[in-house]
């Protein structure tokens, strides 16, 4: 169905070529996952498929992509719509309308498809992706994740051949990612869809994938196998496939219920040892210190705020973030009812619910960009909503689900160096941040040139660089893969160790397991469940990581816990 000949994509100014050499043919009717660290081309890969490399994108294709006997350097992106459906890494680039019904229409529009036929169609794509309640809401009043589902289902209504995705499930819940992985495979085995899929939580995917590509490193050619065969391989692997390569289980496991038919000996070494304790909350909160008029630009604008210039008081040392009894009402939807809360200096605390929850509007509320309809709200002993946004920002620091928001400099280089200046920090801190979070980017590309992940590493290096007594992460791991993400736990519990108050909402359990202290899982605004990770996590089937579920009843959270356990140096 998809196939690529030689093919080579080298962008402008590049010192690379960003694919190269990449000869393989994706079968008609199968599920192929796309899996690699960030940066190495994943997204250039799926775009060439699409017809968007190199008609949109720009840069020099060489080589030949044919999707369907179709050649993407001959048809444009409108040429090949009938026949490729793609869903990118952000959803809001997609829409074109303004509410849920005339999005998942639109494509059928553009086809010209019968009246009669659009709407079945929307009533089977509303049904399947559990958006039925949702179907006369405006999009921009969507969570993230309900906008990603919304994106999935304007692509499935025009019933094209080939679904090209570039990280589906990224900014989805555990359950509505099973329930989108599930239409995906019924779309697979009932009507012989092919599905060429990059994703970055190979947890969620890679059982349900045919076959795997992997591509190694910028420009190295891709291999393609049997997904146990790559996952051997491949230097980014789900917890399943590190806790089997850990055990010496062959063939290696790829999903919770293979790795528990093999455990029994595995639990039986780890039943006389006790799993670690959480770390105990002792360290006091740094200093913080003031942003240049630059950076609070960027947050009044962030925050809808004209600039104020009223005097600025001495930062508070006090980074504690209590709400009580919080209530919001946004249009018709009460988005949180009587949330309670309390960080302590030094706690890492993990928003965890369905998509739609109210996380997001948690942090918000936090920040001072959304004002309670009741209740209370003090962040350093501030009231977000009635505190000027340069005295905030000296408080609290949110890296939002966009991370673009935050950035507006025309190179890597120019925007650390700006973060520097606003944070009255050392030359080349931020940069030094970046680097840890995500090696090799250099200090000329542009933000909006760098891949998802990447772009979430910068914004997230710009905020901590202003070192906030309180950070706010809204969804940190969309695009990271696992490497990106260990880094984003080592700076993280850093910031933790030296007393940082961190709230982080996120659908990534395997984050959770690794770096809260605490979970508070929201459901349709309230809070259902607030206590020590490994309690919340364990008891919960859509809530626990891989290895709890793996090792249960005992109570082991990850991989490194067990490697640790059994005394394993590697």
């Amino acid at each position: 169905m998809i196939r690529f000949e030689q093919v080579s994509v080298r962008y402008e100014g590049a010192e690379r070529p960003t694919l190269s050499g990449v000869d393989l043919t994706v079968p008609e009717g199968e599920l192929v996952l796309l899996v690699g660290p960030s940066g190495v081309g994943k997204s250039t890969l799926l775009g060439a498929v699409s017809g968007l490399v190199p008609h949109f994108t720009g840069g020099t294709l060489s080589g030949r992509v044919t999707v369907d006997g179709r050649d993407t350097r001959t048809h444009k992106p409108r040429e090949l719509a009938d026949l490729v459906g793609t869903v990118g890494q952000d959803p809001l680039s997609h829409f074109v309308t303004d509410t849920v019904e005339d999005e998942l229409a639109y494509g059928m529009e553009s086809l010209g498809l019968a009246p009669d036929v659009m709407r079945r169609r929307v009533e089977e794509t509303l049904d399947l992706l559990g958006l039925a309640e949702l179907r006369d809401r405006p999009i921009a009043t969507l969570s993230g994740g309900q906008q990603q589902r919304v994106a999935i289902g304007s692509v499935l209504t025009p019933h094209p051949k080939v679904l090209v995705l570039d990280e589906p499930t990224s900014a989805l819940d555990p359950a509505a990612a099973e329930d989108v992985l599930a239409v995906l495979q019924r779309l697979v085995h009932d009507l012989g869809t092919t599905v060429l899929m990059a994703e970055h939580r190979l947890e969620r995917v890679v059982q349900y994938a045919d076959r795997v590509v992997l591509l190694p490193s910028p420009g190295a050619a891709p291999v393609m196998g049997a997904p146990a065969d790559i996952m051997a391989v491949s230097p980014v692997r789900p917890p399943v496939v590190a806790l089997g390569r850990l055990a010496g289980w062959e063939p290696l496991p790829l999903s919770v219920r293979d790795a528990r038919r093999r455990a029994a000996d595995l639990r039986e070494r780890l039943a006389s040892v006790q799993p670690p304790a959480p770390e105990p909350l002792t360290a006091p909160p740094l200093a913080p210190v003031a942003p240049s008029p630059v950076r609070r630009g960027v947050l009044d604008r962030l925050l809808g705020r004209g600039a104020r210039t009223a005097a600025e008081p001495e930062p508070a040392a006090d980074a504690t973030a209590r709400v009580e009894r919080l209530g919001v009402r946004r249009g018709r939807v009460e988005a949180l009812r009587r949330v309670t809360l309390t960080v302590a200096p030094g706690e890492t605390v993990a928003l965890m619910g369905r998509n739609g929850a109210g996380k997001s509007t948690l942090l918000a509320t936090l920040v001072g960009m959304v004002e309670p309809t009741s209740g209370t709200v003090l962040v350093g002993g501030r009231t977000p909503h009635r505190t000027q946004p340069r005295e905030m920002v000296r408080r609290v620091g949110l890296v939002p689900q966009e991370p673009r928001d935050l950035l507006y400099a025309d190179s890597v280089a120019a925007e650390c160096a700006a973060a520097d200046s606003d944070a009255g920090a050392a030359p080349g801190s931020c940069r030094a941040l970046v680097s840890e979070l995500l090696p090799d980017v250099p200090d000329d590309t542009h933000p909006r040139d760098l891949s998802e992940g990447q772009r979430l590493a910068l914004a997230l290096a710009v905020v901590l660089t202003a070192r906030p007594p309180l950070l706010l992460l809204d969804e940190p791991t969309r695009g990271l893969d696992y490497a990106a993400k260990a880094r984003l736990v080592t700076v993280l519990g850093g910031l933790a160790a030296r007393g940082h108050a961190i709230v982080l909402a996120t659908h990534d359990v395997e984050l959770a397991a690794e770096l809260a202290h605490r979970v508070v899982i929201l459901a349709d605004g309230e809070v259902v469940a607030d206590g020590e990770t490994r309690q919340v996590v364990v008891s919960s089937p859509a809530f626990a990581p891989q290895t709890s579920k793996i090792l249960a009843p005992q109570k082991w959270l990850t991989v490194a816990q067990v490697r640790a356990a059994l005394g394993d140096p590697s």
